[in-house]
């Protein structure tokens, strides 16, 4: 029965991975699909699970503690009696004690290292945040590459078609004898460079669908395809005012994981000074405890077991006060230690702004790079098309050579491809500039 439904579950997860992959895969569906498998924000969730451990191991330690021993000793050879002689005997002992202790202060250090661990635990947090910002990074750029492989792909089988379409027709001329058969060997000649041109499009989106398929952590990128967006719509939308680098910037400081992840570091940092000054406080700590015991010696009768336990039956509290005086420098040492790790991280945090402020000002420029090259690109993509449609009339009409034609052909197919580039580019890094204002990456 187990096996029958083992064997029912496995071939429903099956049909449901096999259905899904058969399905085209959205940009979101990417990233939270890479987020969920990646290994490496697997392996940050741990760190931040180790945070919280560690959280709750400082708190507890608030609490009292509770231990329980129990002895057995046997003494052999000359020992002193109750009459205060020496003579051999065999002495035995039993003895057991329950005891607890309570830290009543410690220097804030408890307190101290509660705060340090919680803000350990929130920059882990924050770590994990980043750890998924730049996998979704990742998911964005392959899977515009694999758009702008698919345009390509598409742009090289026109041209097959352009090709293919003027075999035929000089084949016909050649039949009638209006075309000699140098010019049609020489179009079958750029049809076969088509040929190769499409098949290199389609190799080179194949490889970027398994660059996509390993990243999300596929097992095989057998079935995985993507959805196209429409462009003309998603740049209609994003072609709104582009905010300077500096605004850009005032947004990504309230928001980005690893500015707040080195913040949370520099007041971990001063938490640390706070426990390591902790060793200049003396401390004082509560204890309690019950213990009882029974003995016997050799040669002399004792009271039965039972009631030694009960008779020796005591209890015991205490408090227990320690005054540092000297301690070879250590804690001076240590305190030391605990600023330059301050100043550190306060360099650190310094650095992280600085380079996302270098990475926000990269993003804009190549914004408006992209933005110019858009534009560019679609005035010579109307020029190159006109031009192309004017050359191959006049081919048709035999006023041009086959080399006019395939060079118009070639420049109008060129620039149909970097409009494409231009385009996407365009898409991704201003879907790029959103991300770094705290929005999700999606076109």
């Amino acid at each position: 029965m187990k096996q029958r439904i083992a064997c029912c579950c496995a071939a429903a997860a099956l049909i449901t991975l096999t259905a899904h992959a058969q399905q085209p895969w959205s940009l979101r569906q990417c990233i939270d699909y890479a987020i969920e498998h990646n290994i490496s924000i697997k392996q940050q969730e741990n760190v931040q699970k180790q945070r919280e451990l560690q959280l709750s191991t400082s708190r507890n330690s608030r609490l009292p503690d509770l231990n329980g021993s129990a002895s057995q000793n046997f003494s052999f050879g000359r020992g002193l009696t109750a009459q205060n002689t020496y003579t051999n005997t065999n002495t035995s002992s039993t003895s057991f004690s329950l005891g607890t202790s309570v830290p009543l202060f410690t220097g804030f250090q408890i307190p101290n290292q509660i705060k340090l661990n919680r803000l350990n635990l929130e920059a882990a947090t924050k770590d994990l945040e980043k750890a998924k910002n730049d996998i979704s990074m990742q998911v964005a750029q392959a899977y515009v590459q694999i758009l702008y492989n698919m345009e390509i792909s598409d742009v090289a089988q026109r041209q097959i078609s352009i090709d293919s379409a003027q075999v035929v027709r000089l084949q016909a001329f050649v039949d009638n004898g209006r075309a000699s058969e140098a010019e049609l060997s020489q179009q079958k000649a750029a049809l076969a460079n088509s040929h190769l041109t499409a098949t290199q499009a389609q190799n080179n989106l194949q490889l970027s669908l398994l660059s996509l398929s390993q990243l999300l952590e596929l097992e095989s990128p057998e079935g995985f395809n993507i959805v196209r967006p429409t462009l003309n719509a998603e740049l209609e939308t994003l072609n709104a005012s582009l905010p300077s680098p500096d605004a850009i910037f005032a947004d990504a400081l309230t928001v980005k994981p690893e500015v707040q992840s080195a913040h949370l570091a520099v007041s971990a940092a001063e938490r640390s000074i706070d426990i390591a000054r902790a060793g200049l406080y003396p401390t004082l700590s509560f204890s309690a405890g019950l213990g009882t015991n029974y003995y016997t010696t050799s040669g002399f009768k004792a009271d039965g077991f039972g009631t030694q336990l009960k008779n020796n039956f005591s209890q015991y509290l205490g408090f227990n006060l320690n005054i540092p005086i000297f301690n070879r420098f250590q804690t001076r040492n240590s305190i030391r230690s605990a600023k330059l790790d301050r100043e550190t991280q306060l360099l650190q945090l310094d650095n992280t702004k600085k380079s996302l402020y270098k990475e926000i000002q990269q993003a804009y420029y190549n914004t408006v790079a992209a933005r110019q090259k858009l534009k560019s690109s679609e005035q010579a993509g109307e020029s190159s098309a006109d031009a192309f449609r004017l050359m191959q009339a006049k081919y048709e009409n035999g006023k041009a050579t086959i080399t006019e034609f395939n060079e118009a052909k070639n420049n109008f197919l060129k620039t149909e491809s970097d409009l494409t580039q231009a385009r996407y580019e365009l898409l991704y890094q201003q879907a790029l500039i959103q991300f770094y204002r705290g929005q999700q990456l999606s076109f």
